[in-house]
């Protein structure tokens, strides 16, 4: 589970981290040219000229705005400078600087309304004074008309936000699909993994008795163990019985056989004898 959300999470940075839009007019688009304009005000701290430059260059000719925020967004189609000068004015001077051009419309009012009233009163103001105030204010409401003329309306804000997370669920819904689709082939592919590891353990096992049995053998043979030892001992003792009972037997056998010569040549010498005697009786 651990590893399902972390890779689920992966994914999500990565998805996140990696846009692309069509053009800066589309909704997403608008939405992340406010994210560029709070991006360099707040954290690169650019003054409002400055700020106001980069942010016209950016809607006129930049496709590649990874330098400008930390997620790397990439706007396939440039708008050029008529559509990319209206885009800045909507979403850039009349969002953002609306309440000070509107500050400097009242200004231009009341410094008008304090050079008439002085003008009507007193003669210390020329008449040229007062024809610049009215060009000043002119000016200043002409401008503002201008700036009012391209505010963007509430309702392309608001469909902008469903726009772009439609848009981001959508995406997200399709990477979960894709990560539960490998999710499911490791799944597989561990399974596997697992019977193989499984038949080897059972082969291993099997060796591994194999090579005890290899192992006993081959202490047996070198040191014999005490219950043939005492056999062989027995026998040993038996074999020497038998050695010398043979012997014996032997002995015995020489001494029959010195006996009975003995007496073959006691009974010859007593027949010589005995036919001596009977050769001198009867010669006699």
């Amino acid at each position: 589970m651990g590893v399902s959300q972390k890779c689920f999470g992966f994914f999500e940075v990565n998805l996140l981290s990696m846009r692309k839009i069509d053009s800066l007019s589309s909704a997403s688009g608008r939405l992340i040219l406010q994210e560029i304009f709070r991006e360099l005000k707040y954290k690169k701290q650019l003054g409002s000229l400055s700020l106001l430059l980069n942010c016209w260059k950016i809607c006129v000719y930049e496709t590649d705005l990874t330098k400008y925020i930390k997620t790397e967004t990439t706007v396939m189609h440039r708008l050029g400078f008529f559509r990319g000068t209206r885009i800045w004015m909507e979403e850039i001077v009349n969002r953002f600087y609306y309440s000070a051009i509107n500050s400097f419309v009242y200004f231009g009012a009341a410094v008008l309304l304090v050079v008439i009233g002085i003008r009507r009163f007193s003669d210390a103001v020329d008449d040229r004074l007062v024809i610049a105030g009215v060009v000043f204010e002119a000016a200043m409401l002409f401008f503002m008309f201008i700036v009012m003329l391209f505010s963007p309306g509430d309702d392309e804000i608001g469909a902008a936000i469903d726009e772009d997370q439609e848009s981001q669920k959508d995406e997200l819904l399709t990477e979960i699909g894709e990560i539960a689709k490998d999710f499911a082939q490791t799944s597989v592919t561990f399974e596997n993994i697992s019977d193989e590891l499984s038949s080897l353990s059972a082969g291993q096992s099997e060796l591994v008795s194999k090579l005890d049995n290899i192992a006993n053998n081959l202490e047996l043979t070198a040191k014999p163990n005490i219950e043939m030892l005492g056999e062989m001992q027995q026998i040993n003792n038996a074999l020497a019985e038998l050695r010398n009972t043979i012997i014996q037997l032997n002995e015995s056998t020489r001494q029959l056989r010195k006996e009975e010569i003995e007496l073959t040549v006691r009974k010859q010498l007593e027949s010589i004898i005995s036919n001596s005697i009977l050769n001198s009786n009867n010669a006699g």
